[in-house]
């Protein structure tokens, strides 16, 4: 009798321990981190008798989790890299607001001011066109200064937020080291706290967000977490912090992700960090920005310092040589590696003549140096690599620029990062505010002889440099031939249309003049180039201004295109960025979902299980019931 009560009794319990798991499974249905559990029952072994095995009921032997181990790993790195490409793609969103098309944009400023010279190229003179000029110059320039303050601005918030996320990683790291102790202290039962291991796997899986990370398992039941593939952000309940620091070169437009191991901080390159929003942060601060102020900084550079030029060919109207129209600040000497032992510096400068604006490309450069004097240059956009000797050549010559090595020797394994184009844009402004200091004459005219009979005809005057060298007279000695006043009798070869240069031969750099004339000349012919008589009445310089419109500035595209090439060149990035997005979490969607139908709690299957375990629940107390009414009728049977 007591046999079937106590049967009874392990079967109601079991159950009853059934039906509270199911409960709780239903209770923590929308709990974030929750994993399904199940109970685990066992047959009581049976007891031996002359006539065989009887069983003795059953027993609880633990509540496991239903929980994938694989699974749970694939989901948080997927979760980790769609996190980093949703918040690059947010940023980059951000960036690409920057930079608005049409009358608003930029490039239209570029435009207005360049086509505001063709009203004083008909009007040298006049005062209201060369205001108009200028007020457009200012305008350009306020919205190069603009742009990049708002640059600036976000490059602040994404650097404001990695602190933010750096804070976070560190406290979701020190509530991982806590909840590992309590795990290992709470293993020693010998059953597993399923609660803890659920808050411990929702405490990756939100890390998981910030920065990807993988974890080993040590015997005790901690996990031992690591970033960047092999640094130790928790050892069971130890700590390495992380913090935002400078990269090793100072750059102030680049931050880097360091880990403090054992007192020593050890900076991890974003490209170890696969995916999280830290590493998706660090990619658009320390790329994407840095290639759209690059962008924007090589317009400001090239279109400020182009028109400088010009500008200082022509003469204003009191008669003086111009004088700059836009003030650049000096370009950065090269930022230097917190791990060099030699004391060189680099100093940039912009290739004087020929002019260096044409040569441009929108990138930073990386000197290593091999020796003291030699090395290799590694142009940061796109990879490519040459060469460089300062023991030969000092300065070098770099895409428009001039690199001077000064100071103390460098040694060998120095680095340094060259940022031409880091302050240009912020930097831009014009620098006068008389309309009378636009130098829209040109210095020098070409006549043709008085008694010429020919059908020579003047084509195009450019200045190369000033100051204008001494008159030089052309005499034609035949249809295709001339000497010249300053080379003597040395016969130079004549062809319609093709420049007659002051340089001979015309070798680079070019000086003086550019002279091109049209027709064909009888014997005696000439033509003098000599300084413009009539500087006031002159608007040649402000035509060579207009003229800048179709020169080839940006990637051999013209000028007035580099606005619209810029926004071309974000606009792939952020549809770059957008499907990146998109199938990152599309992949991290699926694979949340494939873990969630086995560790997740399915309504359905709950109430079914719990019907099952109820019915055995009243199937056993119904057992129980009829022990009791057995025994009551043996009680009664010896009472009689």
């Amino acid at each position: 009798m007591s046999g079937i009560i106590n049967i009874g009794v392990t079967a109601l319990t079991a159950n009853q321990n059934a039906l509270q798991t199911i409960s709780n499974n239903i209770a923590n249905v929308n709990t974030p981190g929750y994993t399904r559990q199940a109970v685990v029952l066992s047959n009581v072994p049976g007891q031996f008798t002359g006539s065989g095995y009887y069983g003795k009921g059953v027993e609880t032997l633990t509540v496991r989790r239903l929980y994938d181990e694989f699974l749970t790993r694939q989901a948080a790195t997927s979760q980790a890299v769609a996190s980093s490409d949703a918040t690059r793609y947010s940023y980059m969103q951000q960036l690409e607001s920057l930079f608005p098309s049409g009358p608003n944009g930029l490039g239209a400023s570029v435009s207005d001011m360049l086509n505001a010279y063709s009203d004083i190229t008909n009007a040298p003179t006049d005062l209201t066109a060369r205001a108009v000029a200028l007020a457009r110059a200012d305008e350009m320039a306020h919205r190069f200064r603009s742009t990049a303050e708002a640059i600036n601005e976000l490059r602040m918030g994404t650097t404001s937020q990695l602190k933010i996320d750096a804070t976070a990683i560190n406290n979701l790291a020190g509530q991982i080291a806590k909840t590992n102790e309590q795990i290992a202290i709470a293993m020693g039962s010998g059953h597993t706290p399923n609660d803890l291991l659920d808050q411990r796997d929702q405490l990756i899986r939100d890390l998981n967000k910030y920065v990807q990370t993988t974890n080993i398992k040590a015997d005790d039941g901690s996990l031992s977490i690591f970033l960047a593939g092999s640094q130790p952000l928790v050892l069971g309940k130890t700590v390495s912090p992380v913090s935002v620091v400078e990269d090793e070169f100072g750059d102030p437009a680049k931050v880097k992700l360091a880990i403090t191991v054992g007192g020593v901080s050890r900076i991890l390159e974003e490209s170890m960090l696969g995916g999280g929003e830290v590493a998706g942060l660090l990619r658009f601060q320390n790329k994407d920005l840095v290639d759209a102020s690059n962008l924007l900084g090589r317009m400001a550079l090239a279109i400020g310092t182009k028109m400088n030029e010009q500008q200082a060919l022509g003469l204003d109207l009191n008669g003086n040589a111009g004088n700059p129209l836009f003030n650049l600040s000096t370009l950065p000497n090269g930022y230097a590696s917190s791990a060099n032992t030699g004391g060189a510096t680099l100093g940039v400068s912009i290739q004087a003549n020929p002019s260096g604006t044409t040569s441009f490309l929108a990138s930073n450069y990386e000197f290593s140096f091999a020796t003291a004097t030699t090395g290799t240059i590694t142009r940061l956009s796109d990879g490519v690599q040459t060469a460089f000797d300062f023991g030969a050549t000092n300065p070098v010559l770099l895409d428009g620029f001039e690199i001077l090595r000064s100071g103390p020797a460098a040694a060998a394994g120095d680095r340094f990062v060259i940022t031409p184009f880091a302050t240009a844009s912020r930097s831009i402004n014009t620098a006068f505010s008389s309309p009378k200091e636009l130098a829209m004459a040109s210095p020098i005219a070409a006549s043709a002889g008085t008694t010429n009979t020919g059908a020579l005809a003047l084509q195009g005057l450019a200045v190369r440099t000033v100051p204008i060298p001494p008159a030089v007279t052309l005499t034609f000695t035949g249809p295709g031939t001339y000497t010249r006043s300053d080379t003597g009798a040395t016969v130079h070869n004549y062809v319609p249309g093709q420049p007659i240069e002051y340089t001979t031969p015309a070798v680079a750099p070019l000086t003086g003049w550019s002279l091109t004339l049209k027709g064909i000349p009888q014997i005696g012919d000439t033509y003098t180039v000599d300084a413009n008589p009539y500087p006031l009445l002159d608007g040649n310089n402000a035509k060579a201004m207009l003229d800048l419109r179709d020169l080839a500035l940006f990637d051999g595209g013209p000028l007035t295109d580099g606005y619209a090439s810029l926004i071309a060149e974000i606009g792939t990035k952020v549809q770059g960025a957008e499907q990146a997005s998109i199938v990152s979490g599309n992949i991290a969607t699926n694979i949340e979902k494939d873990r969630t139908s086995v560790a997740g709690v399915n309504l359905d299957e709950e109430a079914a299980r719990m019907i099952q375990y109820q019915q055995a629940y009243q199937a056993a107390g119904k057992m129980m019931q009829i022990a009791q009414n057995i025994f009551d009728t043996l009680l009664a049977s010896f009472s009689r």
